[in-house]
């Protein structure tokens, strides 16, 4: 608070006692009193109201969110099964649903080339000075077709290099298509090189030494190819081989993708002239338990409308985006999310057992959920993708609807008319600082001067007073 007026005052010596300064703050405070108090409860109102909100929007936001996650993470999706596990694994990728059984025979699986090198007295063994050179493609006997899709890496090796320090290269420039290390056996060290899996991923390796030797200690010790084969080769790359349902079929890789309905193997072991069986069926436990989890949610969400927008004593008692989401909850199980389906196929959450009590809470209606899954299990199953519709988009919708701030009757719309208000009331706040502090300051201003006047006429009645009592003592 400005105290110069209260240092004016000290320096004329005044003696009203009256504390000007004070008074000045206190009358402006009480000017203002009712509109600040006013202002500050509404603050504090609102304040509530965008807290209520907030969590109503975060809570339905958070429900589609979940489902979404169940749904992508492929907990709903049809379960495939292979009645000889040991061939092969199978997964499905989120929002797919294949269907039926297949054949699965599996004749060769998939292998990337292994190169072992001639031996070197350690793994710090100088190799000598020169180029390797990477080349990738088929290896067929003691032929290799180059792929001319691949450019040959260069490896630029010196004179310090060791058989350590070259493994180290080799992985490093191929970008891990060739990884290499040092293994020290009975006949010594040897570099080990393996490639990708696939015929295509075969490869030879070119070296050019200093030396001109193909002795330990010049590069060309190192190089190998198909025609110069000497028992360095050990495995060939080649790709998986396989008949589904009898169409022969190759993978460069044991993972395969591109299959009917979008499965995919992942080849573990063969089985030739022994077909095992694949096939796929709707996880129906897995869409009860979501179910009942979806429920569950909808009543926390309910319970926190009633208490929340409670026409006594609720945050959002009155509020229209209160109002409306308790409508949208209560039309939640005639919702309609799958509106191609084939008749006497579920089409709507009540469908799915999804039903509303008389006091505005969700049940499961388990019998109807399970009349469901027996009748059209494929059907069911499919309610639960991330397409355009399901039940997470009608969901995901919903959550939407409600949280769109330029809808002025959603729940959203509330929250940006609530944030609206309040900045406007802290406008309001800091006019009414602003008021306060000018008329505080105009007061004293007002006092001080009134100040003055009284030491003024202090100072002249005390001069009478002395002259009076002079004019006294001259007449004695």
């Amino acid at each position: 608070m400005n105290t110069s007026g209260s240092s004016i005052i000290s320096a004329l010596g005044a003696g009203s006692g009256i504390d000007f300064i004070k008074l000045a703050g206190d009358i402006s405070a009480a000017s203002f009193a009712v509109q600040r108090s006013t202002a500050e409860a509404r603050r504090s109102s609102l304040e509530a109201q965008i807290s209520a909100a907030a969590q109503l929007r975060g809570s339905i936001t958070s429900l589609a969110s979940a489902l979404g996650d169940r749904i992508r993470n492929g907990d709903l999706a049809p379960k495939g099964e292979i009645a000889n596990a040991a061939v092969a694994k199978v997964s499905v990728p989120t929002g797919l649903s294949p269907r039926g059984s297949f054949s699965l025979e599996v004749t060769q699986l998939a292998q990337g080339q292994t190169l072992v090198s001639k031996s070197y007295a350690s793994g710090a063994a100088l190799v000598g000075e020169g180029t390797l050179t990477l080349r990738f493609g088929t290896v067929a006997g003691s032929g290799f077709t180059p792929d001319a899709a691949r450019a040959a890496i260069d490896i630029a090796v010196t004179a310090d290099d060791t058989l350590a320090t070259v493994a180290s290269k080799i992985t490093r420039a191929s970008g891990g298509a060739v990884t290499a290390y040092v293994a020290t056996g009975p006949d010594g060290a040897q570099l080990v090189m393996k490639g990708a899996e696939g015929a295509a991923s075969g490869f030879v390796l070119e070296a050019t030494g200093a030396g001109g030797g193909a002795v330990a200690g010049d590069l060309s010790y190192l190089g190998w190819s198909p025609a110069s084969n000497a028992g360095e080769l050990r495995s060939t790359a080649r790709d998986a081989a396989f008949r589904l349902d009898t169409v022969a079929m190759t993978s460069p890789t044991n993972r395969v993708t591109g299959l009917p309905g979008g499965f995919t193997l992942n080849l573990t072991a063969t089985n030739t002239g022994a077909p095992t069986t694949l096939t796929f069926a709707s996880n129906t436990a897995a869409i009860s338990g979501v179910m009942n989890d979806f429920v569950a949610a909808l009543n926390d969400i309910v319970a926190q409308v009633n208490d929340l927008a409670a026409p006594v004593g609720g945050e959002l008692g009155n509020d229209p985006g209160a109002r409306e989401l308790r409508r949208d909850l209560a039309a939640l199980a005639g919702q309609v999310v799958m509106p191609n389906a084939a008749a006497g196929e579920p089409r709507t959450l009540g469908d799915l057992g999804l039903a509303l009590n008389r006091d505005g809470t969700f049940r499961l209606d388990s019998a109807r959920l399970n009349q469901a899954l027996e009748r059209s299990p494929d059907a069911a199953a499919a309610m639960f993708t991330v397409g355009p519709t399901g039940v997470f988009a009608t969901i995901d919708r919903f959550a939407r609807e409600n949280s769109l701030v330029t809808d002025p009757g959603s729940l959203g719309g509330s929250l940006r008319r609530f944030e609206t208000q309040l900045a406007s009331t802290d406008d309001r706040l800091a006019a009414i600082t602003e008021q306060q502090e000018a008329l505080r300051e105009r007061l004293t201003r007002q006092f001080v001067a009134s100040e003055r006047r009284v030491a003024a006429s202090q100072s002249t009645l005390t001069f009478l007073r002395q002259q009076v009592d002079m004019w006294s003592n001259s007449d004695r």
